[in-house]
């Protein structure tokens, strides 16, 4: 058996607790923390702070994978596929720049394949993706009520009306990506 290449993915498509819902269901993910990322103020913002638009942070998922289970590159095709792209500053109900689609890089082999992810996308699309491709610098975790937070609520109505469908596209989409859920 290949030894574990541990690798960190960071990205924001909207809401965290979408995007970490996904990225938990996934084969090869060993951990993703919601947290911010992008802001411009000093210090550890909280999401009040951050929910106002004033620090300039995202909300972003800090994605742990094992990268012989499963590659950069499905990552963020699957990450691409679970939000719009093409919609700036906003998703579903959330909208701010907070909620801003971006991809953050750690080094030029990531940077190299955001970029072929996009533009692959953009060919599937209608108008303009407005993905940010940045560096990544520092990141944040989200306060604890955040984190899990689809698995901790589930029956609330915002997972219901926004995470759930997300969830069961990408069960249908990439099946063959999914961690074995217990019957």
């Amino acid at each position: 058996m290949a030894k574990t290449q541990l690798e960190q993915l960071i990205v924001g498509g909207g809401c965290f607790w979408c995007i970490e819902a996904v990225f938990n269901e996934l084969k090869g993910v060993t951990k993703v923390v919601s947290g911010y990322a992008g802001g411009s103020v000093p210090g550890t913002p909280t999401y009040r702070e951050v929910g106002s638009g004033l620090t300039g942070h995202a909300e972003v998922v800090q994605v742990t994978f094992d990268a012989n289970s499963i590659s950069y590159r499905d990552l963020l095709h699957i990450f691409m596929s679970s939000h719009d792209p093409t919609t700036s500053n906003g998703r579903e109900a959330d909208f701010g720049s907070q909620y801003r689609s971006v991809i953050y890089y750690g080094n030029a082999i990531q940077k190299e394949i955001a970029s072929v992810i996009v533009n692959e996308f953009s060919a599937y699309v209608e108008r303009p993706i407005t993905t940010e491709i940045s560096p990544a610098e520092k990141f944040h975790a989200a306060e604890a009520y955040h984190q899990n937070y689809y698995a901790n609520n589930s029956s609330a109505s915002y997972c219901k009306a926004i995470i759930a469908p997300k969830l069961a596209t990408l069960r249908s989409r990439y099946a063959d990506k999914l961690k074995s859920i217990p019957v």
